[in-house]
């Protein structure tokens, strides 16, 4: 090997090592996805690369990522194991090198004839973690009418295999989140059942504030801080005795201040888990008022943590909109109303607004349409 074919290898290897580095700093699916995506076309001079994963269930491969205007409609191609050059790599579990696809039977042309992309040579590698198929890479075309070598496919094997890895580990990343956000709502739901008038009232309050969080265009960390948040709020509801919490009648005053306490009885639980430290001062505080009349520590205005006002929005609407033992809950036209009244007062007005948007935009669903549309 000369020396500017060494150099070359030498910049193909670093670039390797630079892109292993950025797909190893994320466990989100998606930018793991998009990062081997980049990756492809950087690491072997390719036009395009795509990414396809495999449904183990339907044993078919789908496009996971598609980019551009035709991207939607590439993403609903499937592939059976076999089908097309993707499939039989995924069947084979071997890397192929294809630089005429004109002259290969096997190249599936419906990709193209949906994209309007002319597809003129392929590098295809499978994505295998212990033996379990993923799904595979593939480059498309080599830049300059050039043709992949076994340079190439060695790299791209090396790259897959990396590839591998950081898809494995992102899903093991996701499951673990979805156990536990699955864990937290059935913790909550268990505290809920407790009180037969208050059913659903943890999966409604959840998705109102997520479709305020949308209005206000939180940011991924920011909602997902909001929905732990919501699903939570309540939970220290399982320190007030039932016949307070069960009360077919409006609380006394002794009994309000007893059913106060839940907030700090949530503090007390939730402080026990490091991972919910950042979410405990918005979850309990979504009984304090935009005015600083609320509780537990009389916050006002921006004092209040924002995931606290958003909940004490959404938290405030589906108790009026809910029925009661003593009460049938309110008409939506008549529970918005009341919100616009507190707002600046008991509720914080930007969150208002945005709670109305989503409203308006049919995002809220209350109780009373639920049962409506039921009936």
């Amino acid at each position: 090997m000369n020396s500017i074919d060494y150099k070359k290898e030498l910049d193909r290897h670093k670039k390797l090592l630079s892109i292993t580095l950025i797909l190893n700093s994320s466990l989100e699916p998606q930018v793991v996805h998009e990062k081997t995506i980049e990756g492809i076309t950087e690491i072997v001079n390719a036009e395009v690369g795509s990414l396809l994963l495999f449904d183990e269930e339907k044993k078919e491969l789908f496009f996971d990522v598609a980019l551009g205007e035709k991207g939607e409609l590439i993403k609903q191609i499937r592939l059976k194991l076999g089908e097309g050059i993707a499939g039989y790599v995924a069947l084979e579990r071997k890397s192929l090198i294809v630089n005429d696809v004109s002259k290969d039977p096997r190249f599936f042309k419906k990709a193209d004839e949906k994209s309007g992309f002319v597809t003129k040579s392929i590098l295809c590698s499978p994505l295998i973690y212990k033996n379990k198929l993923l799904g595979v890479i593939q480059a498309i075309n080599k830049k300059n009418n050039d043709i992949f070598d076994y340079k190439d496919l060695e790299l791209f094997e090396s790259f897959a295999n990396i590839v591998s890895i950081a898809i494995e580990n992102a899903n093991l990343y996701t499951r673990l989140k979805e156990t536990f956000y699955q864990t937290a709502f059935a913790l909550a739901e268990a505290v809920e059942k407790r009180d037969p008038y208050t059913g659903g009232h943890i999966k409604r309050v959840t998705e109102y504030c997520l479709a305020v969080a949308e209005e206000l265009n939180l940011d991924k960390e920011k909602k997902e801080n909001l929905e732990l948040a919501a699903i939570l709020h309540d939970i220290g509801k399982i320190g007030i005795d039932d016949y307070i919490l069960r009360k077919p009648s409006p609380l006394t005053k002794e009994e309000f201040e007893i059913m106060k306490r839940h907030t700090s009885i949530g503090v007390e639980i939730l402080n026990k888990v490091k991972h919910l430290s950042n979410i405990v001062e918005g979850a309990f505080s979504h009984h304090e008022k935009f005015d600083g009349t609320g509780y537990p520590k009389g916050l006002k205005e921006e004092e209040i943590p924002l995931i606290g006002r958003i909940i004490a929005v959404c938290d405030t609407f589906d108790a009026m909109t809910s029925n009661r033992p003593y009460r049938k809950g309110l008409d939506d036209n008549v529970a918005i109303s009341e919100i616009k009244k507190q707002a600046g007062y008991q509720l914080d007005p930007l969150v208002v607004s945005a709670f109305i948007s989503a409203y308006e935009r049919g995002k809220i669903i209350s109780q009373n349409r639920r049962q409506d549309n039921e009936d």
